[in-house]
This record gives C-alpha cells, structure tokens and sequence, in this order.
C-alpha cells in the first residue's frame, strides 16, 4: 500500500526538514517505528509531504516551501498541521497518510479536505522516531477515504514499543485488520453525548451548524440516544492545551541549536552568538512566537504556576470525559467550527487560527480517541449545505478540478481510551450509507 508520510516523520536514508530552515540537508538515521513496522509489513512511502514549520500551525501555511493548497478548491487551505499527507489522500496521490496530532493537527485538516482523519489514544502508535512538538500530547494519526482505509495501516503500527515508554497495546488492534461496520442493532443500542458548550458556541459556521444538526438527526434515525451534556470544564480546553503545548515546546526545541545538526550560521564570535543566530535565521515567526510564548509562561516570574494550572485543568477534563463515558459510547462534535478559509485570510492573526482548535484540543487533552468524519458540504454554487451524499454534478465536476465553492464539514466520533475499533465501526456504518461523502477528487 503507497502511504504518504509527514515531513516530521523519520525515513531511514531520507531527508527530514519538519518544513524548518533549520533542519535543510538533514538525514534520518533510522526509520520512525511506526515507518519501520510498515515497512515490514510491505507497506511503500511515497515521499515526505509539507506541513506546517515543526507542526506549529493550523493551515500548513507556515512552511519554508509555502503552503499546500485544498485539492477542492486550490484558492483554500488543506488545514494543518498535517495538511500536505491530508491533502495527497485527498487528491488520490495515496491510499493514506501519516501525520501527527497536538492539537488537531490530523483532524483538522481532514475536515477541509472531506477525508477521515484518525487521532488514536496516546500511546497506541509509538513517537520514536517522531520529531516532538509537545511529547505528552503527540500522537501520530492516519489519514483515509474509508474507515477501513485507515483501520488497515493502524492494525500493522500499533502496539507498545521498547523505545517509547508511553506506548500502549491496543485491544484487538490486530483485528482491525478485516473492519466490519457496526449492525443496526449496535447503532440503535448508542448512547451519544453532545457537549453543550460546543452546540452553544458563538464562533460556529451556519453551514457546519447544518451538518452538525443533519448528522445527529441520521443517529436518531437509526435509534440512538442522543443526549446534550454540560461539561463547562470544556470551555478552558483551548487555554489549557497553549499553556501546555507551548510550554513543552520552547523546552523540546531548546536542542535545535546549531551545534549537534540541522543549519547552522557561524559568525565565529562563540558558542552563545553561535546559538543565537541559528535560531534566529533557522526558525520561522509562528515558531519563534510559540517558543517565546513557552518560555514567558515557564520563567521564574510564574514559577511554573500558569503551567500547573494548565495541567489542573487537564487533570479536570481527564476526569470528567471519564466519568461520562461510563454513560455514553461517543461524543458527537464538529471537528472545527469553520470550514476551510482562503489561503492567507488568517495567516497574519494568529488568535484566528489558534481558535481552529476550539473542537479538537480537549481530545489530545483527554488522551482518547476520535475520528473526523466528511460528513456533509458548506452552500457553494449550485449546492445547498448539507449531507455530501446530495452533491450534484456540477459540484463534483468543479471540484474535481480543484475550483469548487463548496467546501467539506467534518463531524468528530471521539470515544474512552482504546475505542478506536468501536468508533472505525460505526463510521464504517455511516460511510456504507454515505458512499464517496468525502472529497471527490479525482487523482
């Protein structure tokens, strides 16, 4: 199976840049394990795709190569940070991609391009070999058309790894292998909750709204009990995943120095100016920002206090998301509350593009589970907003060539630790009555 594979993912013998100045002319030495159990199992890479600089972005617009256009419309971002594997599955250059997630990074931008997006619990796909961003949140995800295209690659990758002492088994991860979509009885015996505070959220698209409504109404058709929570906790997801990513970022890419690999600029006026102008020239302005940002929350002015509040809250929505799946089998929620904008409308306003997450992070948080599912379109000419089974041919005839104004929604299935089965099966089960819902580009 041809995969395409994240720029921050090792290959053994190839080029590894995470899309950063800093990183050009760098060589893995060793293949990532998730890399080298695909090998092993006959699995071929295509190449490494774009993302954004060190995965530090929400549109893959932050990139020494420039950004990767959305193979539905080229004039739209793909999503980030993972969005040149997302947009290669998307526009039929691979069977699926690898990327990574902090904070929605596979998601994401699986979302805008109308393709299924993984983000496994943490630890069932091992980070050795994966270049850290913030290692208590890091995961790699897959990228599909189908559920069972991204069931496959995550039967042969997962389990525990002796290089990554967070890794985990996942139950029946082996039997992914051959998916089945859940029964009708399965569907009919869910149990579904639907946080209030995103139902209720002021950012949210008209058009996502609809597919949200449309999507929950199919559950309830097949006899599902579909009940909204209160889980105000959620409201300081987004802030609690910034202190916490920014703060294990500025200490993770504290080693890109210029001394050990990657670029260097040496003026010859020491190891400190050295350090200096490395940094300054190799990185980018959203990493440098992120960096400073993690640094500031880190210093001795804080003591650490803005970062254990973080992580308070993260202990509170661990807890609480716990407790309600001892209730309910899946949380149902938009996976974004917009769909794709133009390339460089959010580019200078990094508030706006830190919001992209505003769905995402309380799942990386979580440590579960959760899949984005293309389950509907936004109007665009010619189209009504809706489920994407409606799509009509001059639809499908312009974004075929990339020039669609109508743009993908995705819907989130995030369910408990280890449920990536039971969620693939039940998105099985909507994509058999939803055939090609996702993008419609063809290859």
């Amino acid at each position: 199976l041809p995969f395409a594979n994240k720029d921050n993912i090792s290959v053994r013998g190839k080029r590894l840049s995470c899309s950063s100045k800093i990183l050009q002319g760098y060589v893995a030495p060793y293949n990532a394990t998730v890399i080298g159990r695909l090998l092993d199992a006959g699995a071929v890479p295509l190449g490494r795709c774009n993302q954004d600089e060190f995965a530090m972005g929400s549109s893959t617009e932050y990139s020494i190569y420039g950004p990767t256009r959305n193979p539905i419309n080229r004039d739209y971002v793909s999503g980030g940070s993972s969005g040149g594997s997302t947009a290669a599955v998307a526009a039929n250059q691979a069977l699926f991609g690898l990327g990574t997630e902090t904070g929605g990074s596979v998601r994401l931008p699986a979302s805008y391009c109308g393709v299924y997006g993984l983000k496994p619990t943490y630890g069932v796909l091992s980070r050795w070999g994966v270049v850290a961003y913030g290692s208590s949140l890091d995961q790699v995800g897959i990228i599909g058309h189908t559920p069972a295209d991204i069931a496959r690659p995550l039967a042969v990758m997962c389990g525990a790894d002796m290089y990554d002492d967070t890794s985990a088994d996942l139950p029946e991860g082996k039997s992914l292998l051959s998916l089945e979509a859940c029964s009708a009885a399965e569907l009919a015996a869910l149990r579904i909750a639907v946080p209030k505070q995103f139902l209720e959220s002021k950012g949210m698209d008209a058009d996502v709204a609809k597919v949200f409504a449309e999507t929950r109404a199919w559950f309830g058709s097949k006899g599902a009990t579909i009940e909204t929570v209160d889980l105000p906790v959620l409201d300081a997801s987004i802030a609690s995943y910034y202190v916490i990513a920014l703060s294990e970022a500025a200490s993770n890419l504290s080693r890109f120095d210029g001394i050990r690999y990657g670029e260097r600029v040496d003026n010859s006026n020491g190891y400190d100016q050295l350090y200096v102008d490395t940094r300054s020239a190799g990185f980018g302005p959203e990493v440098k920002r992120r960096i400073i940002i993690g640094n500031y929350v880190l210093s001795e002015q804080f003591s650490g206090d803005t970062y254990k509040k973080g992580m308070s809250v993260r202990a509170r929505i661990q807890r609480e998301l716990a407790q309600l799946f001892e209730r309910y089998d899946l949380v149902l929620c938009p996976t974004c509350p917009t769909p794709a904008f133009r390339l460089g409308q959010k580019v200078d306003d990094p508030l706006a593009m830190y919001l992209s997450d505003l769905f995402t992070t309380f799942v990386n948080l979580a440590r579960i589970p959760s899949l984005s599912v293309p389950a509907g379109h936004t109007s665009g000419k010619g189209v009504e907003a809706g489920l994407t089974k409606g799509f009509d041919g001059e639809f499908l005839k312009a974004a075929a060539t990339g020039h669609s104004d109508s743009m993908p929604v995705g819907i989130q299935f995030a369910g408990p630790m280890f449920s990536e089965k039971k969620i693939l099966r039940i998105a099985q089960a909507w994509e058999e009555e939803h055939p090609g819902c996702g993008c419609p580009v063809k290859g």
